[in-house]
C-alpha cells in the first residue's frame, strides 16, 4: 500500500475557506489538467506523442494549488512529470501539446518533448530528466533572486524516489545555511517509479528529512488544493521575510503507471479506486455546488469548454512542422559563433 493516504473526502459540507472566484480558478484549472493529460494519453497510444510521457492525472491539486498561492515573478523547477505545472502557470496550451509531439511550434521547440517543458515567460525553468538533478538547480535559483534582492522565490518541485540522491541532501544544507528562498516540495505519490516508500526506505515520513538541518518541514495532504494552497502560502511568507527555505511532503496519487510504458501492477484496483474517491477535482466541484456558485450545467457547460480547446490544441500541433535539421545545432550555447566541431 502506497505510504501517502490522508482523510480528505471528496465531499464538502464545512464553510468554504476561501472565495467562489477561488474555487472556479480551481476546478477550472484542474479540469483543464486532466482533459489535456487525457487526451495526452490517447495521442501516446496513437503513436502521435513518442518517447517518454509521464501523466499528471491525480496530481493536479498539487499544480493548482500551488499556483494560486504564489505570485508572478516566482519562479518552478520540476522534474520530468512536468506538462500539469506549465498549464497551471497559464502557459500556451498549444504550444505545450506541440512540444509533445515534437513540433517546431511547441514550447521548447520541438527539442525538449515530453519531459522537458520550459517557460521563460511564465518563470518556468523545466522538467528535468535526472532524477533530483533539479533540487540543486532550484537552490541556485533562488540564490539568484536573493542576490539580486527581488521578492521573489523559487518552487523546486520533485518526486519521492528524488530524495535518494545526495543533490537533495546537499541543496537543502545549503539552502538553509544561506536562507535562500526556496520551497522544495516532494510530490509522493506512493511509488517512485514503480516500488514503495516503504520498500525503500526506513523513514516513511518523508518531511522528516528536512529536520535534519532544523528546515522548517511539514507533510500536506495534497489530495485537496485547499490545504496545498495554505501550506505553500505560508511557506513564501517565509521565503520573503527572508527566513529561508521550507520542505512540503504533498501526498498525492497518480491514477496511471509512472509512464506511459507502466502498467502499474504494484498496486490494488481497490487502492487506485480508494484515491479516486478523494479526487481533488470532484472535491471542488462539491465545494462549489454546496455552495450555490454554479449548477451541474454551468460545470459541465466549462467542461465541454475545455474539452474543446483541448481539441484545438491537438489540431495546432498536428498542423505544425517538425523542426528543421539545423535546429539540432542551435540554442545550444548562448555564444551563437561559439566555436564547436561539426561533423
Amino acid at each position: 500500500m502506497a505510504a501517502t493516504k490522508g482523510t480528505s473526502k471528496a465531499k464538502a459540507t464545512k464553510k468554504p475557506k476561501f472565495s467562489k472566484d477561488q474555487y472556479m480558478f480551481w476546478f477550472e484549472n484542474m479540469l483543464f489538467q486532466r482533459r489535456f493529460e487525457e487526451k495526452a494519453g490517447q495521442l501516446y497510444g496513437q503513436q502521435k506523442i513518442k518517447g517518454f510521457c509521464h501523466l499528471y492525472i491525480g496530481q493536479e491539486a498539487c499544480s493548482s494549488g500551488s499556483v494560486s498561492a504564489l505570485k508572478e515573478g516566482d519562479k518552478w523547477i520540476t522534474a520530468y512529470r512536468d506538462h500539469g505545472q506549465p498549464l497551471a502557470l497559464g502557459s500556451d496550451p498549444k504550444k505545450v501539446m506541440a512540444e509533445l509531439m515534437a513540433k517546431a511550434t511547441g514550447i521548447s521547440k520541438g527539442k525538449g518533448g515530453s519531459m522537458h517543458m520550459f517557460d521563460k515567460e511564465k518563470g518556468f525553468f523545466g522538467g528535468h530528466g535526472i532524477v533530483g538533478g533539479q533540487v540543486p538547480l532550484g537552490a541556485g535559483i533562488a540564490f539568484a533572486e536573493k542576490y539580486n534582492k527581488t521578492d521573489n522565490l523559487c518552487i523546486c518541485m520533485m518526486g519521492d524516489g528524488a530524495v535518494r540522491q545526495g543533490a537533495f541532501h546537499e541543496a537543502l544544507n545549503m539552502a538553509m545555511t544561506w536562507k535562500l528562498p526556496v520551497i522544495f516540495v516532494i510530490e509522493n505519490n506512493g511509488y517512485a517509479m514503480g516500488t514503495s516508500v516503504e520498500r525503500t526506505s526506513n523513514v516513511r515520513e518523508l518531511y522528516t528529512l528536512g529536520e535534519a538541518f532544523d528546515m522548517p518541514s511539514a507533510p500536506v495532504d495534497a489530495m485537496n488544493p485547499e490545504n496545498v494552497h495554505v501550506a505553500v502560502e505560508e511557506a513564501a511568507d517565509r521565503a520573503r521575510r527572508g527566513d529561508g527555505p521550507t520542505l512540503l511532503e504533498f501526498r498525492t496519487y497518480r491514477y496511471k503507471g509512472h509512464s506511459m510504458s507502466d502498467p502499474a501492477k504494484y498496486r490494488s484496483k481497490e487502492e487506485v479506486a480508494e484515491y479516486k474517491d478523494r479526487d481533488p477535482i470532484e472535491f471542488v466541484r462539491a465545494k462549489i455546488l454546496d455552495n450555490k456558485w454554479a449548477s451541474e450545467e454551468d460545470l459541465k457547460a466549462i467542461d465541454v469548454k475545455i474539452k474543446a480547446e483541448v481539441e484545438e490544441c491537438v489540431k495546432f500541433g498536428e498542423e505544425s512542422p517538425y523542426p528543421d535539421p539545423s535546429e539540432a545545432y542551435k540554442d545550444v550555447y548562448v555564444q551563437e559563433d561559439y566555436p564547436y566541431i561539426m561533423e
